[in-house]
């Protein structure tokens, strides 16, 4: 669900409503969409409609729906499967690899792959010699697999989905209350001082570029990320992050923030002269939560990729 912080202008007109501000100042939602992707608005901490006039200086947080993808489409693209029952699915997802479709990215995506597998499963696949479904074969209009969270296209490692709506809601209830447990691998620009340590920043959207994020001491939605150095090398280190909160690009911003940007980072960091062709050194090692059915949390784990291991070697040498 996409989310806006920010906090309002103390020189709002006077009467100025909140969905006219949204629209006519923020220009984030048209007032049309507004109302078609169920927006929600809290100012101060506390619920409000979008018919509520501003006076000015107000803490604003706004969440609203993505609109369906009109046609999902099944292809069979391999996936490397960590685990599966009849519940979930478990991916070590590639980088490059969408988890949604989206403008520009209507196929290709994992919801795209984890539908043709669903269709399989459920013996409804009838491709010719392997080929993809075609999109007069069989597009489903609205239909949406059960991802549970998301990692950014180029993020790779685990990530978990649901065969049904019940286990969609048990899982999603866990990350809601941050009862999972996940942790990422990052190779960094530079030496961090301090060998772990905690990261508590607010995230908000760049008011410059509306596409990337930054901190704030006041504005934004509060975040929270440990980390621990593995492995320093000169000008570099490994470290594992566990993120408390699950901001868009909180891992990469907050890295940003502590002065030691991911490599390969193409928004967040810089070229790097060593390793100009290194992409975002990023991947989510470990998952942990409770499955359906299961009482007690599991554990899912998936190796360092071998961009990470070459320029692993490259620095041991």
């Amino acid at each position: 669900m996409p989310s806006f912080s920010c906090t309002v202008e103390g020189s709002v007109p006077p009467g100025l409503r909140l969905d006219r501000y949204i629209a006519d100042y923020l220009k984030i939602l048209t007032r049309s969409q507004i109302k078609a992707r169920n927006l929600e608005a809290r100012l101060n901490g506390r619920a409000v409609k979008v018919s509520r006039v501003l006076k000015g200086g107000e803490n604003l947080e706004l969440s609203w729906t993505e609109p369906e993808c009109p046609y999902l489409i099944p292809q069979n693209i391999a996936l490397d499967i960590i685990y599966e029952d009849k519940r979930v699915i478990v991916v070590n997802k590639a980088q490059g690899m969408v988890v949604h479709p989206g403008a520009g990215n209507r196929q290709g995506t994992l919801a795209n792959a984890l539908f043709y597998r669903r269709l399989e499963k459920e013996g409804k696949v009838n491709d010719r010699e392997g080929t993809d479904l075609s999109l007069e074969d069989s597009p489903v209009q609205g239909q949406r697999p059960g991802i549970v969270h998301r990692l950014d296209k180029d993020t790779s490692g685990v990530i978990i989905a649901a065969w049904d709506d019940e286990a969609l809601a048990f899982l999603s209830d866990q990350f809601k209350a941050r009862r999972v447990r996940k942790t990422y691998a990052a190779l960094v620009q530079g030496c961090p001082k301090d060998r772990e340590g905690c990261i508590e920043k607010r995230i908000l959207r760049s008011h410059r570029d509306r596409k990337i994020f930054t901190v704030s001491d006041t504005e934004g939605r509060r975040s929270l990320s440990y980390y621990k150095v593995i492995r320093r090398y000169e000008n570099y280190s490994l470290l594992l992050i566990r993120p408390r909160t699950g901001r868009t690009h909180q891992i990469r911003v907050h890295l940003k923030h502590l002065g030691n940007p991911i490599l390969g980072d193409p928004i967040y960091g810089r070229t790097d002269p060593r390793f100009p062709k290194a992409t975002l050194m990023l991947h989510a090692k470990n998952l942990s939560l409770v499955l359906p059915d299961r009482g007690s949390p599991e554990t899912f784990k998936t190796p360092l990729p071998f961009r990470f291991k070459d320029i692993i070697i490259s620095l041991n040498n």
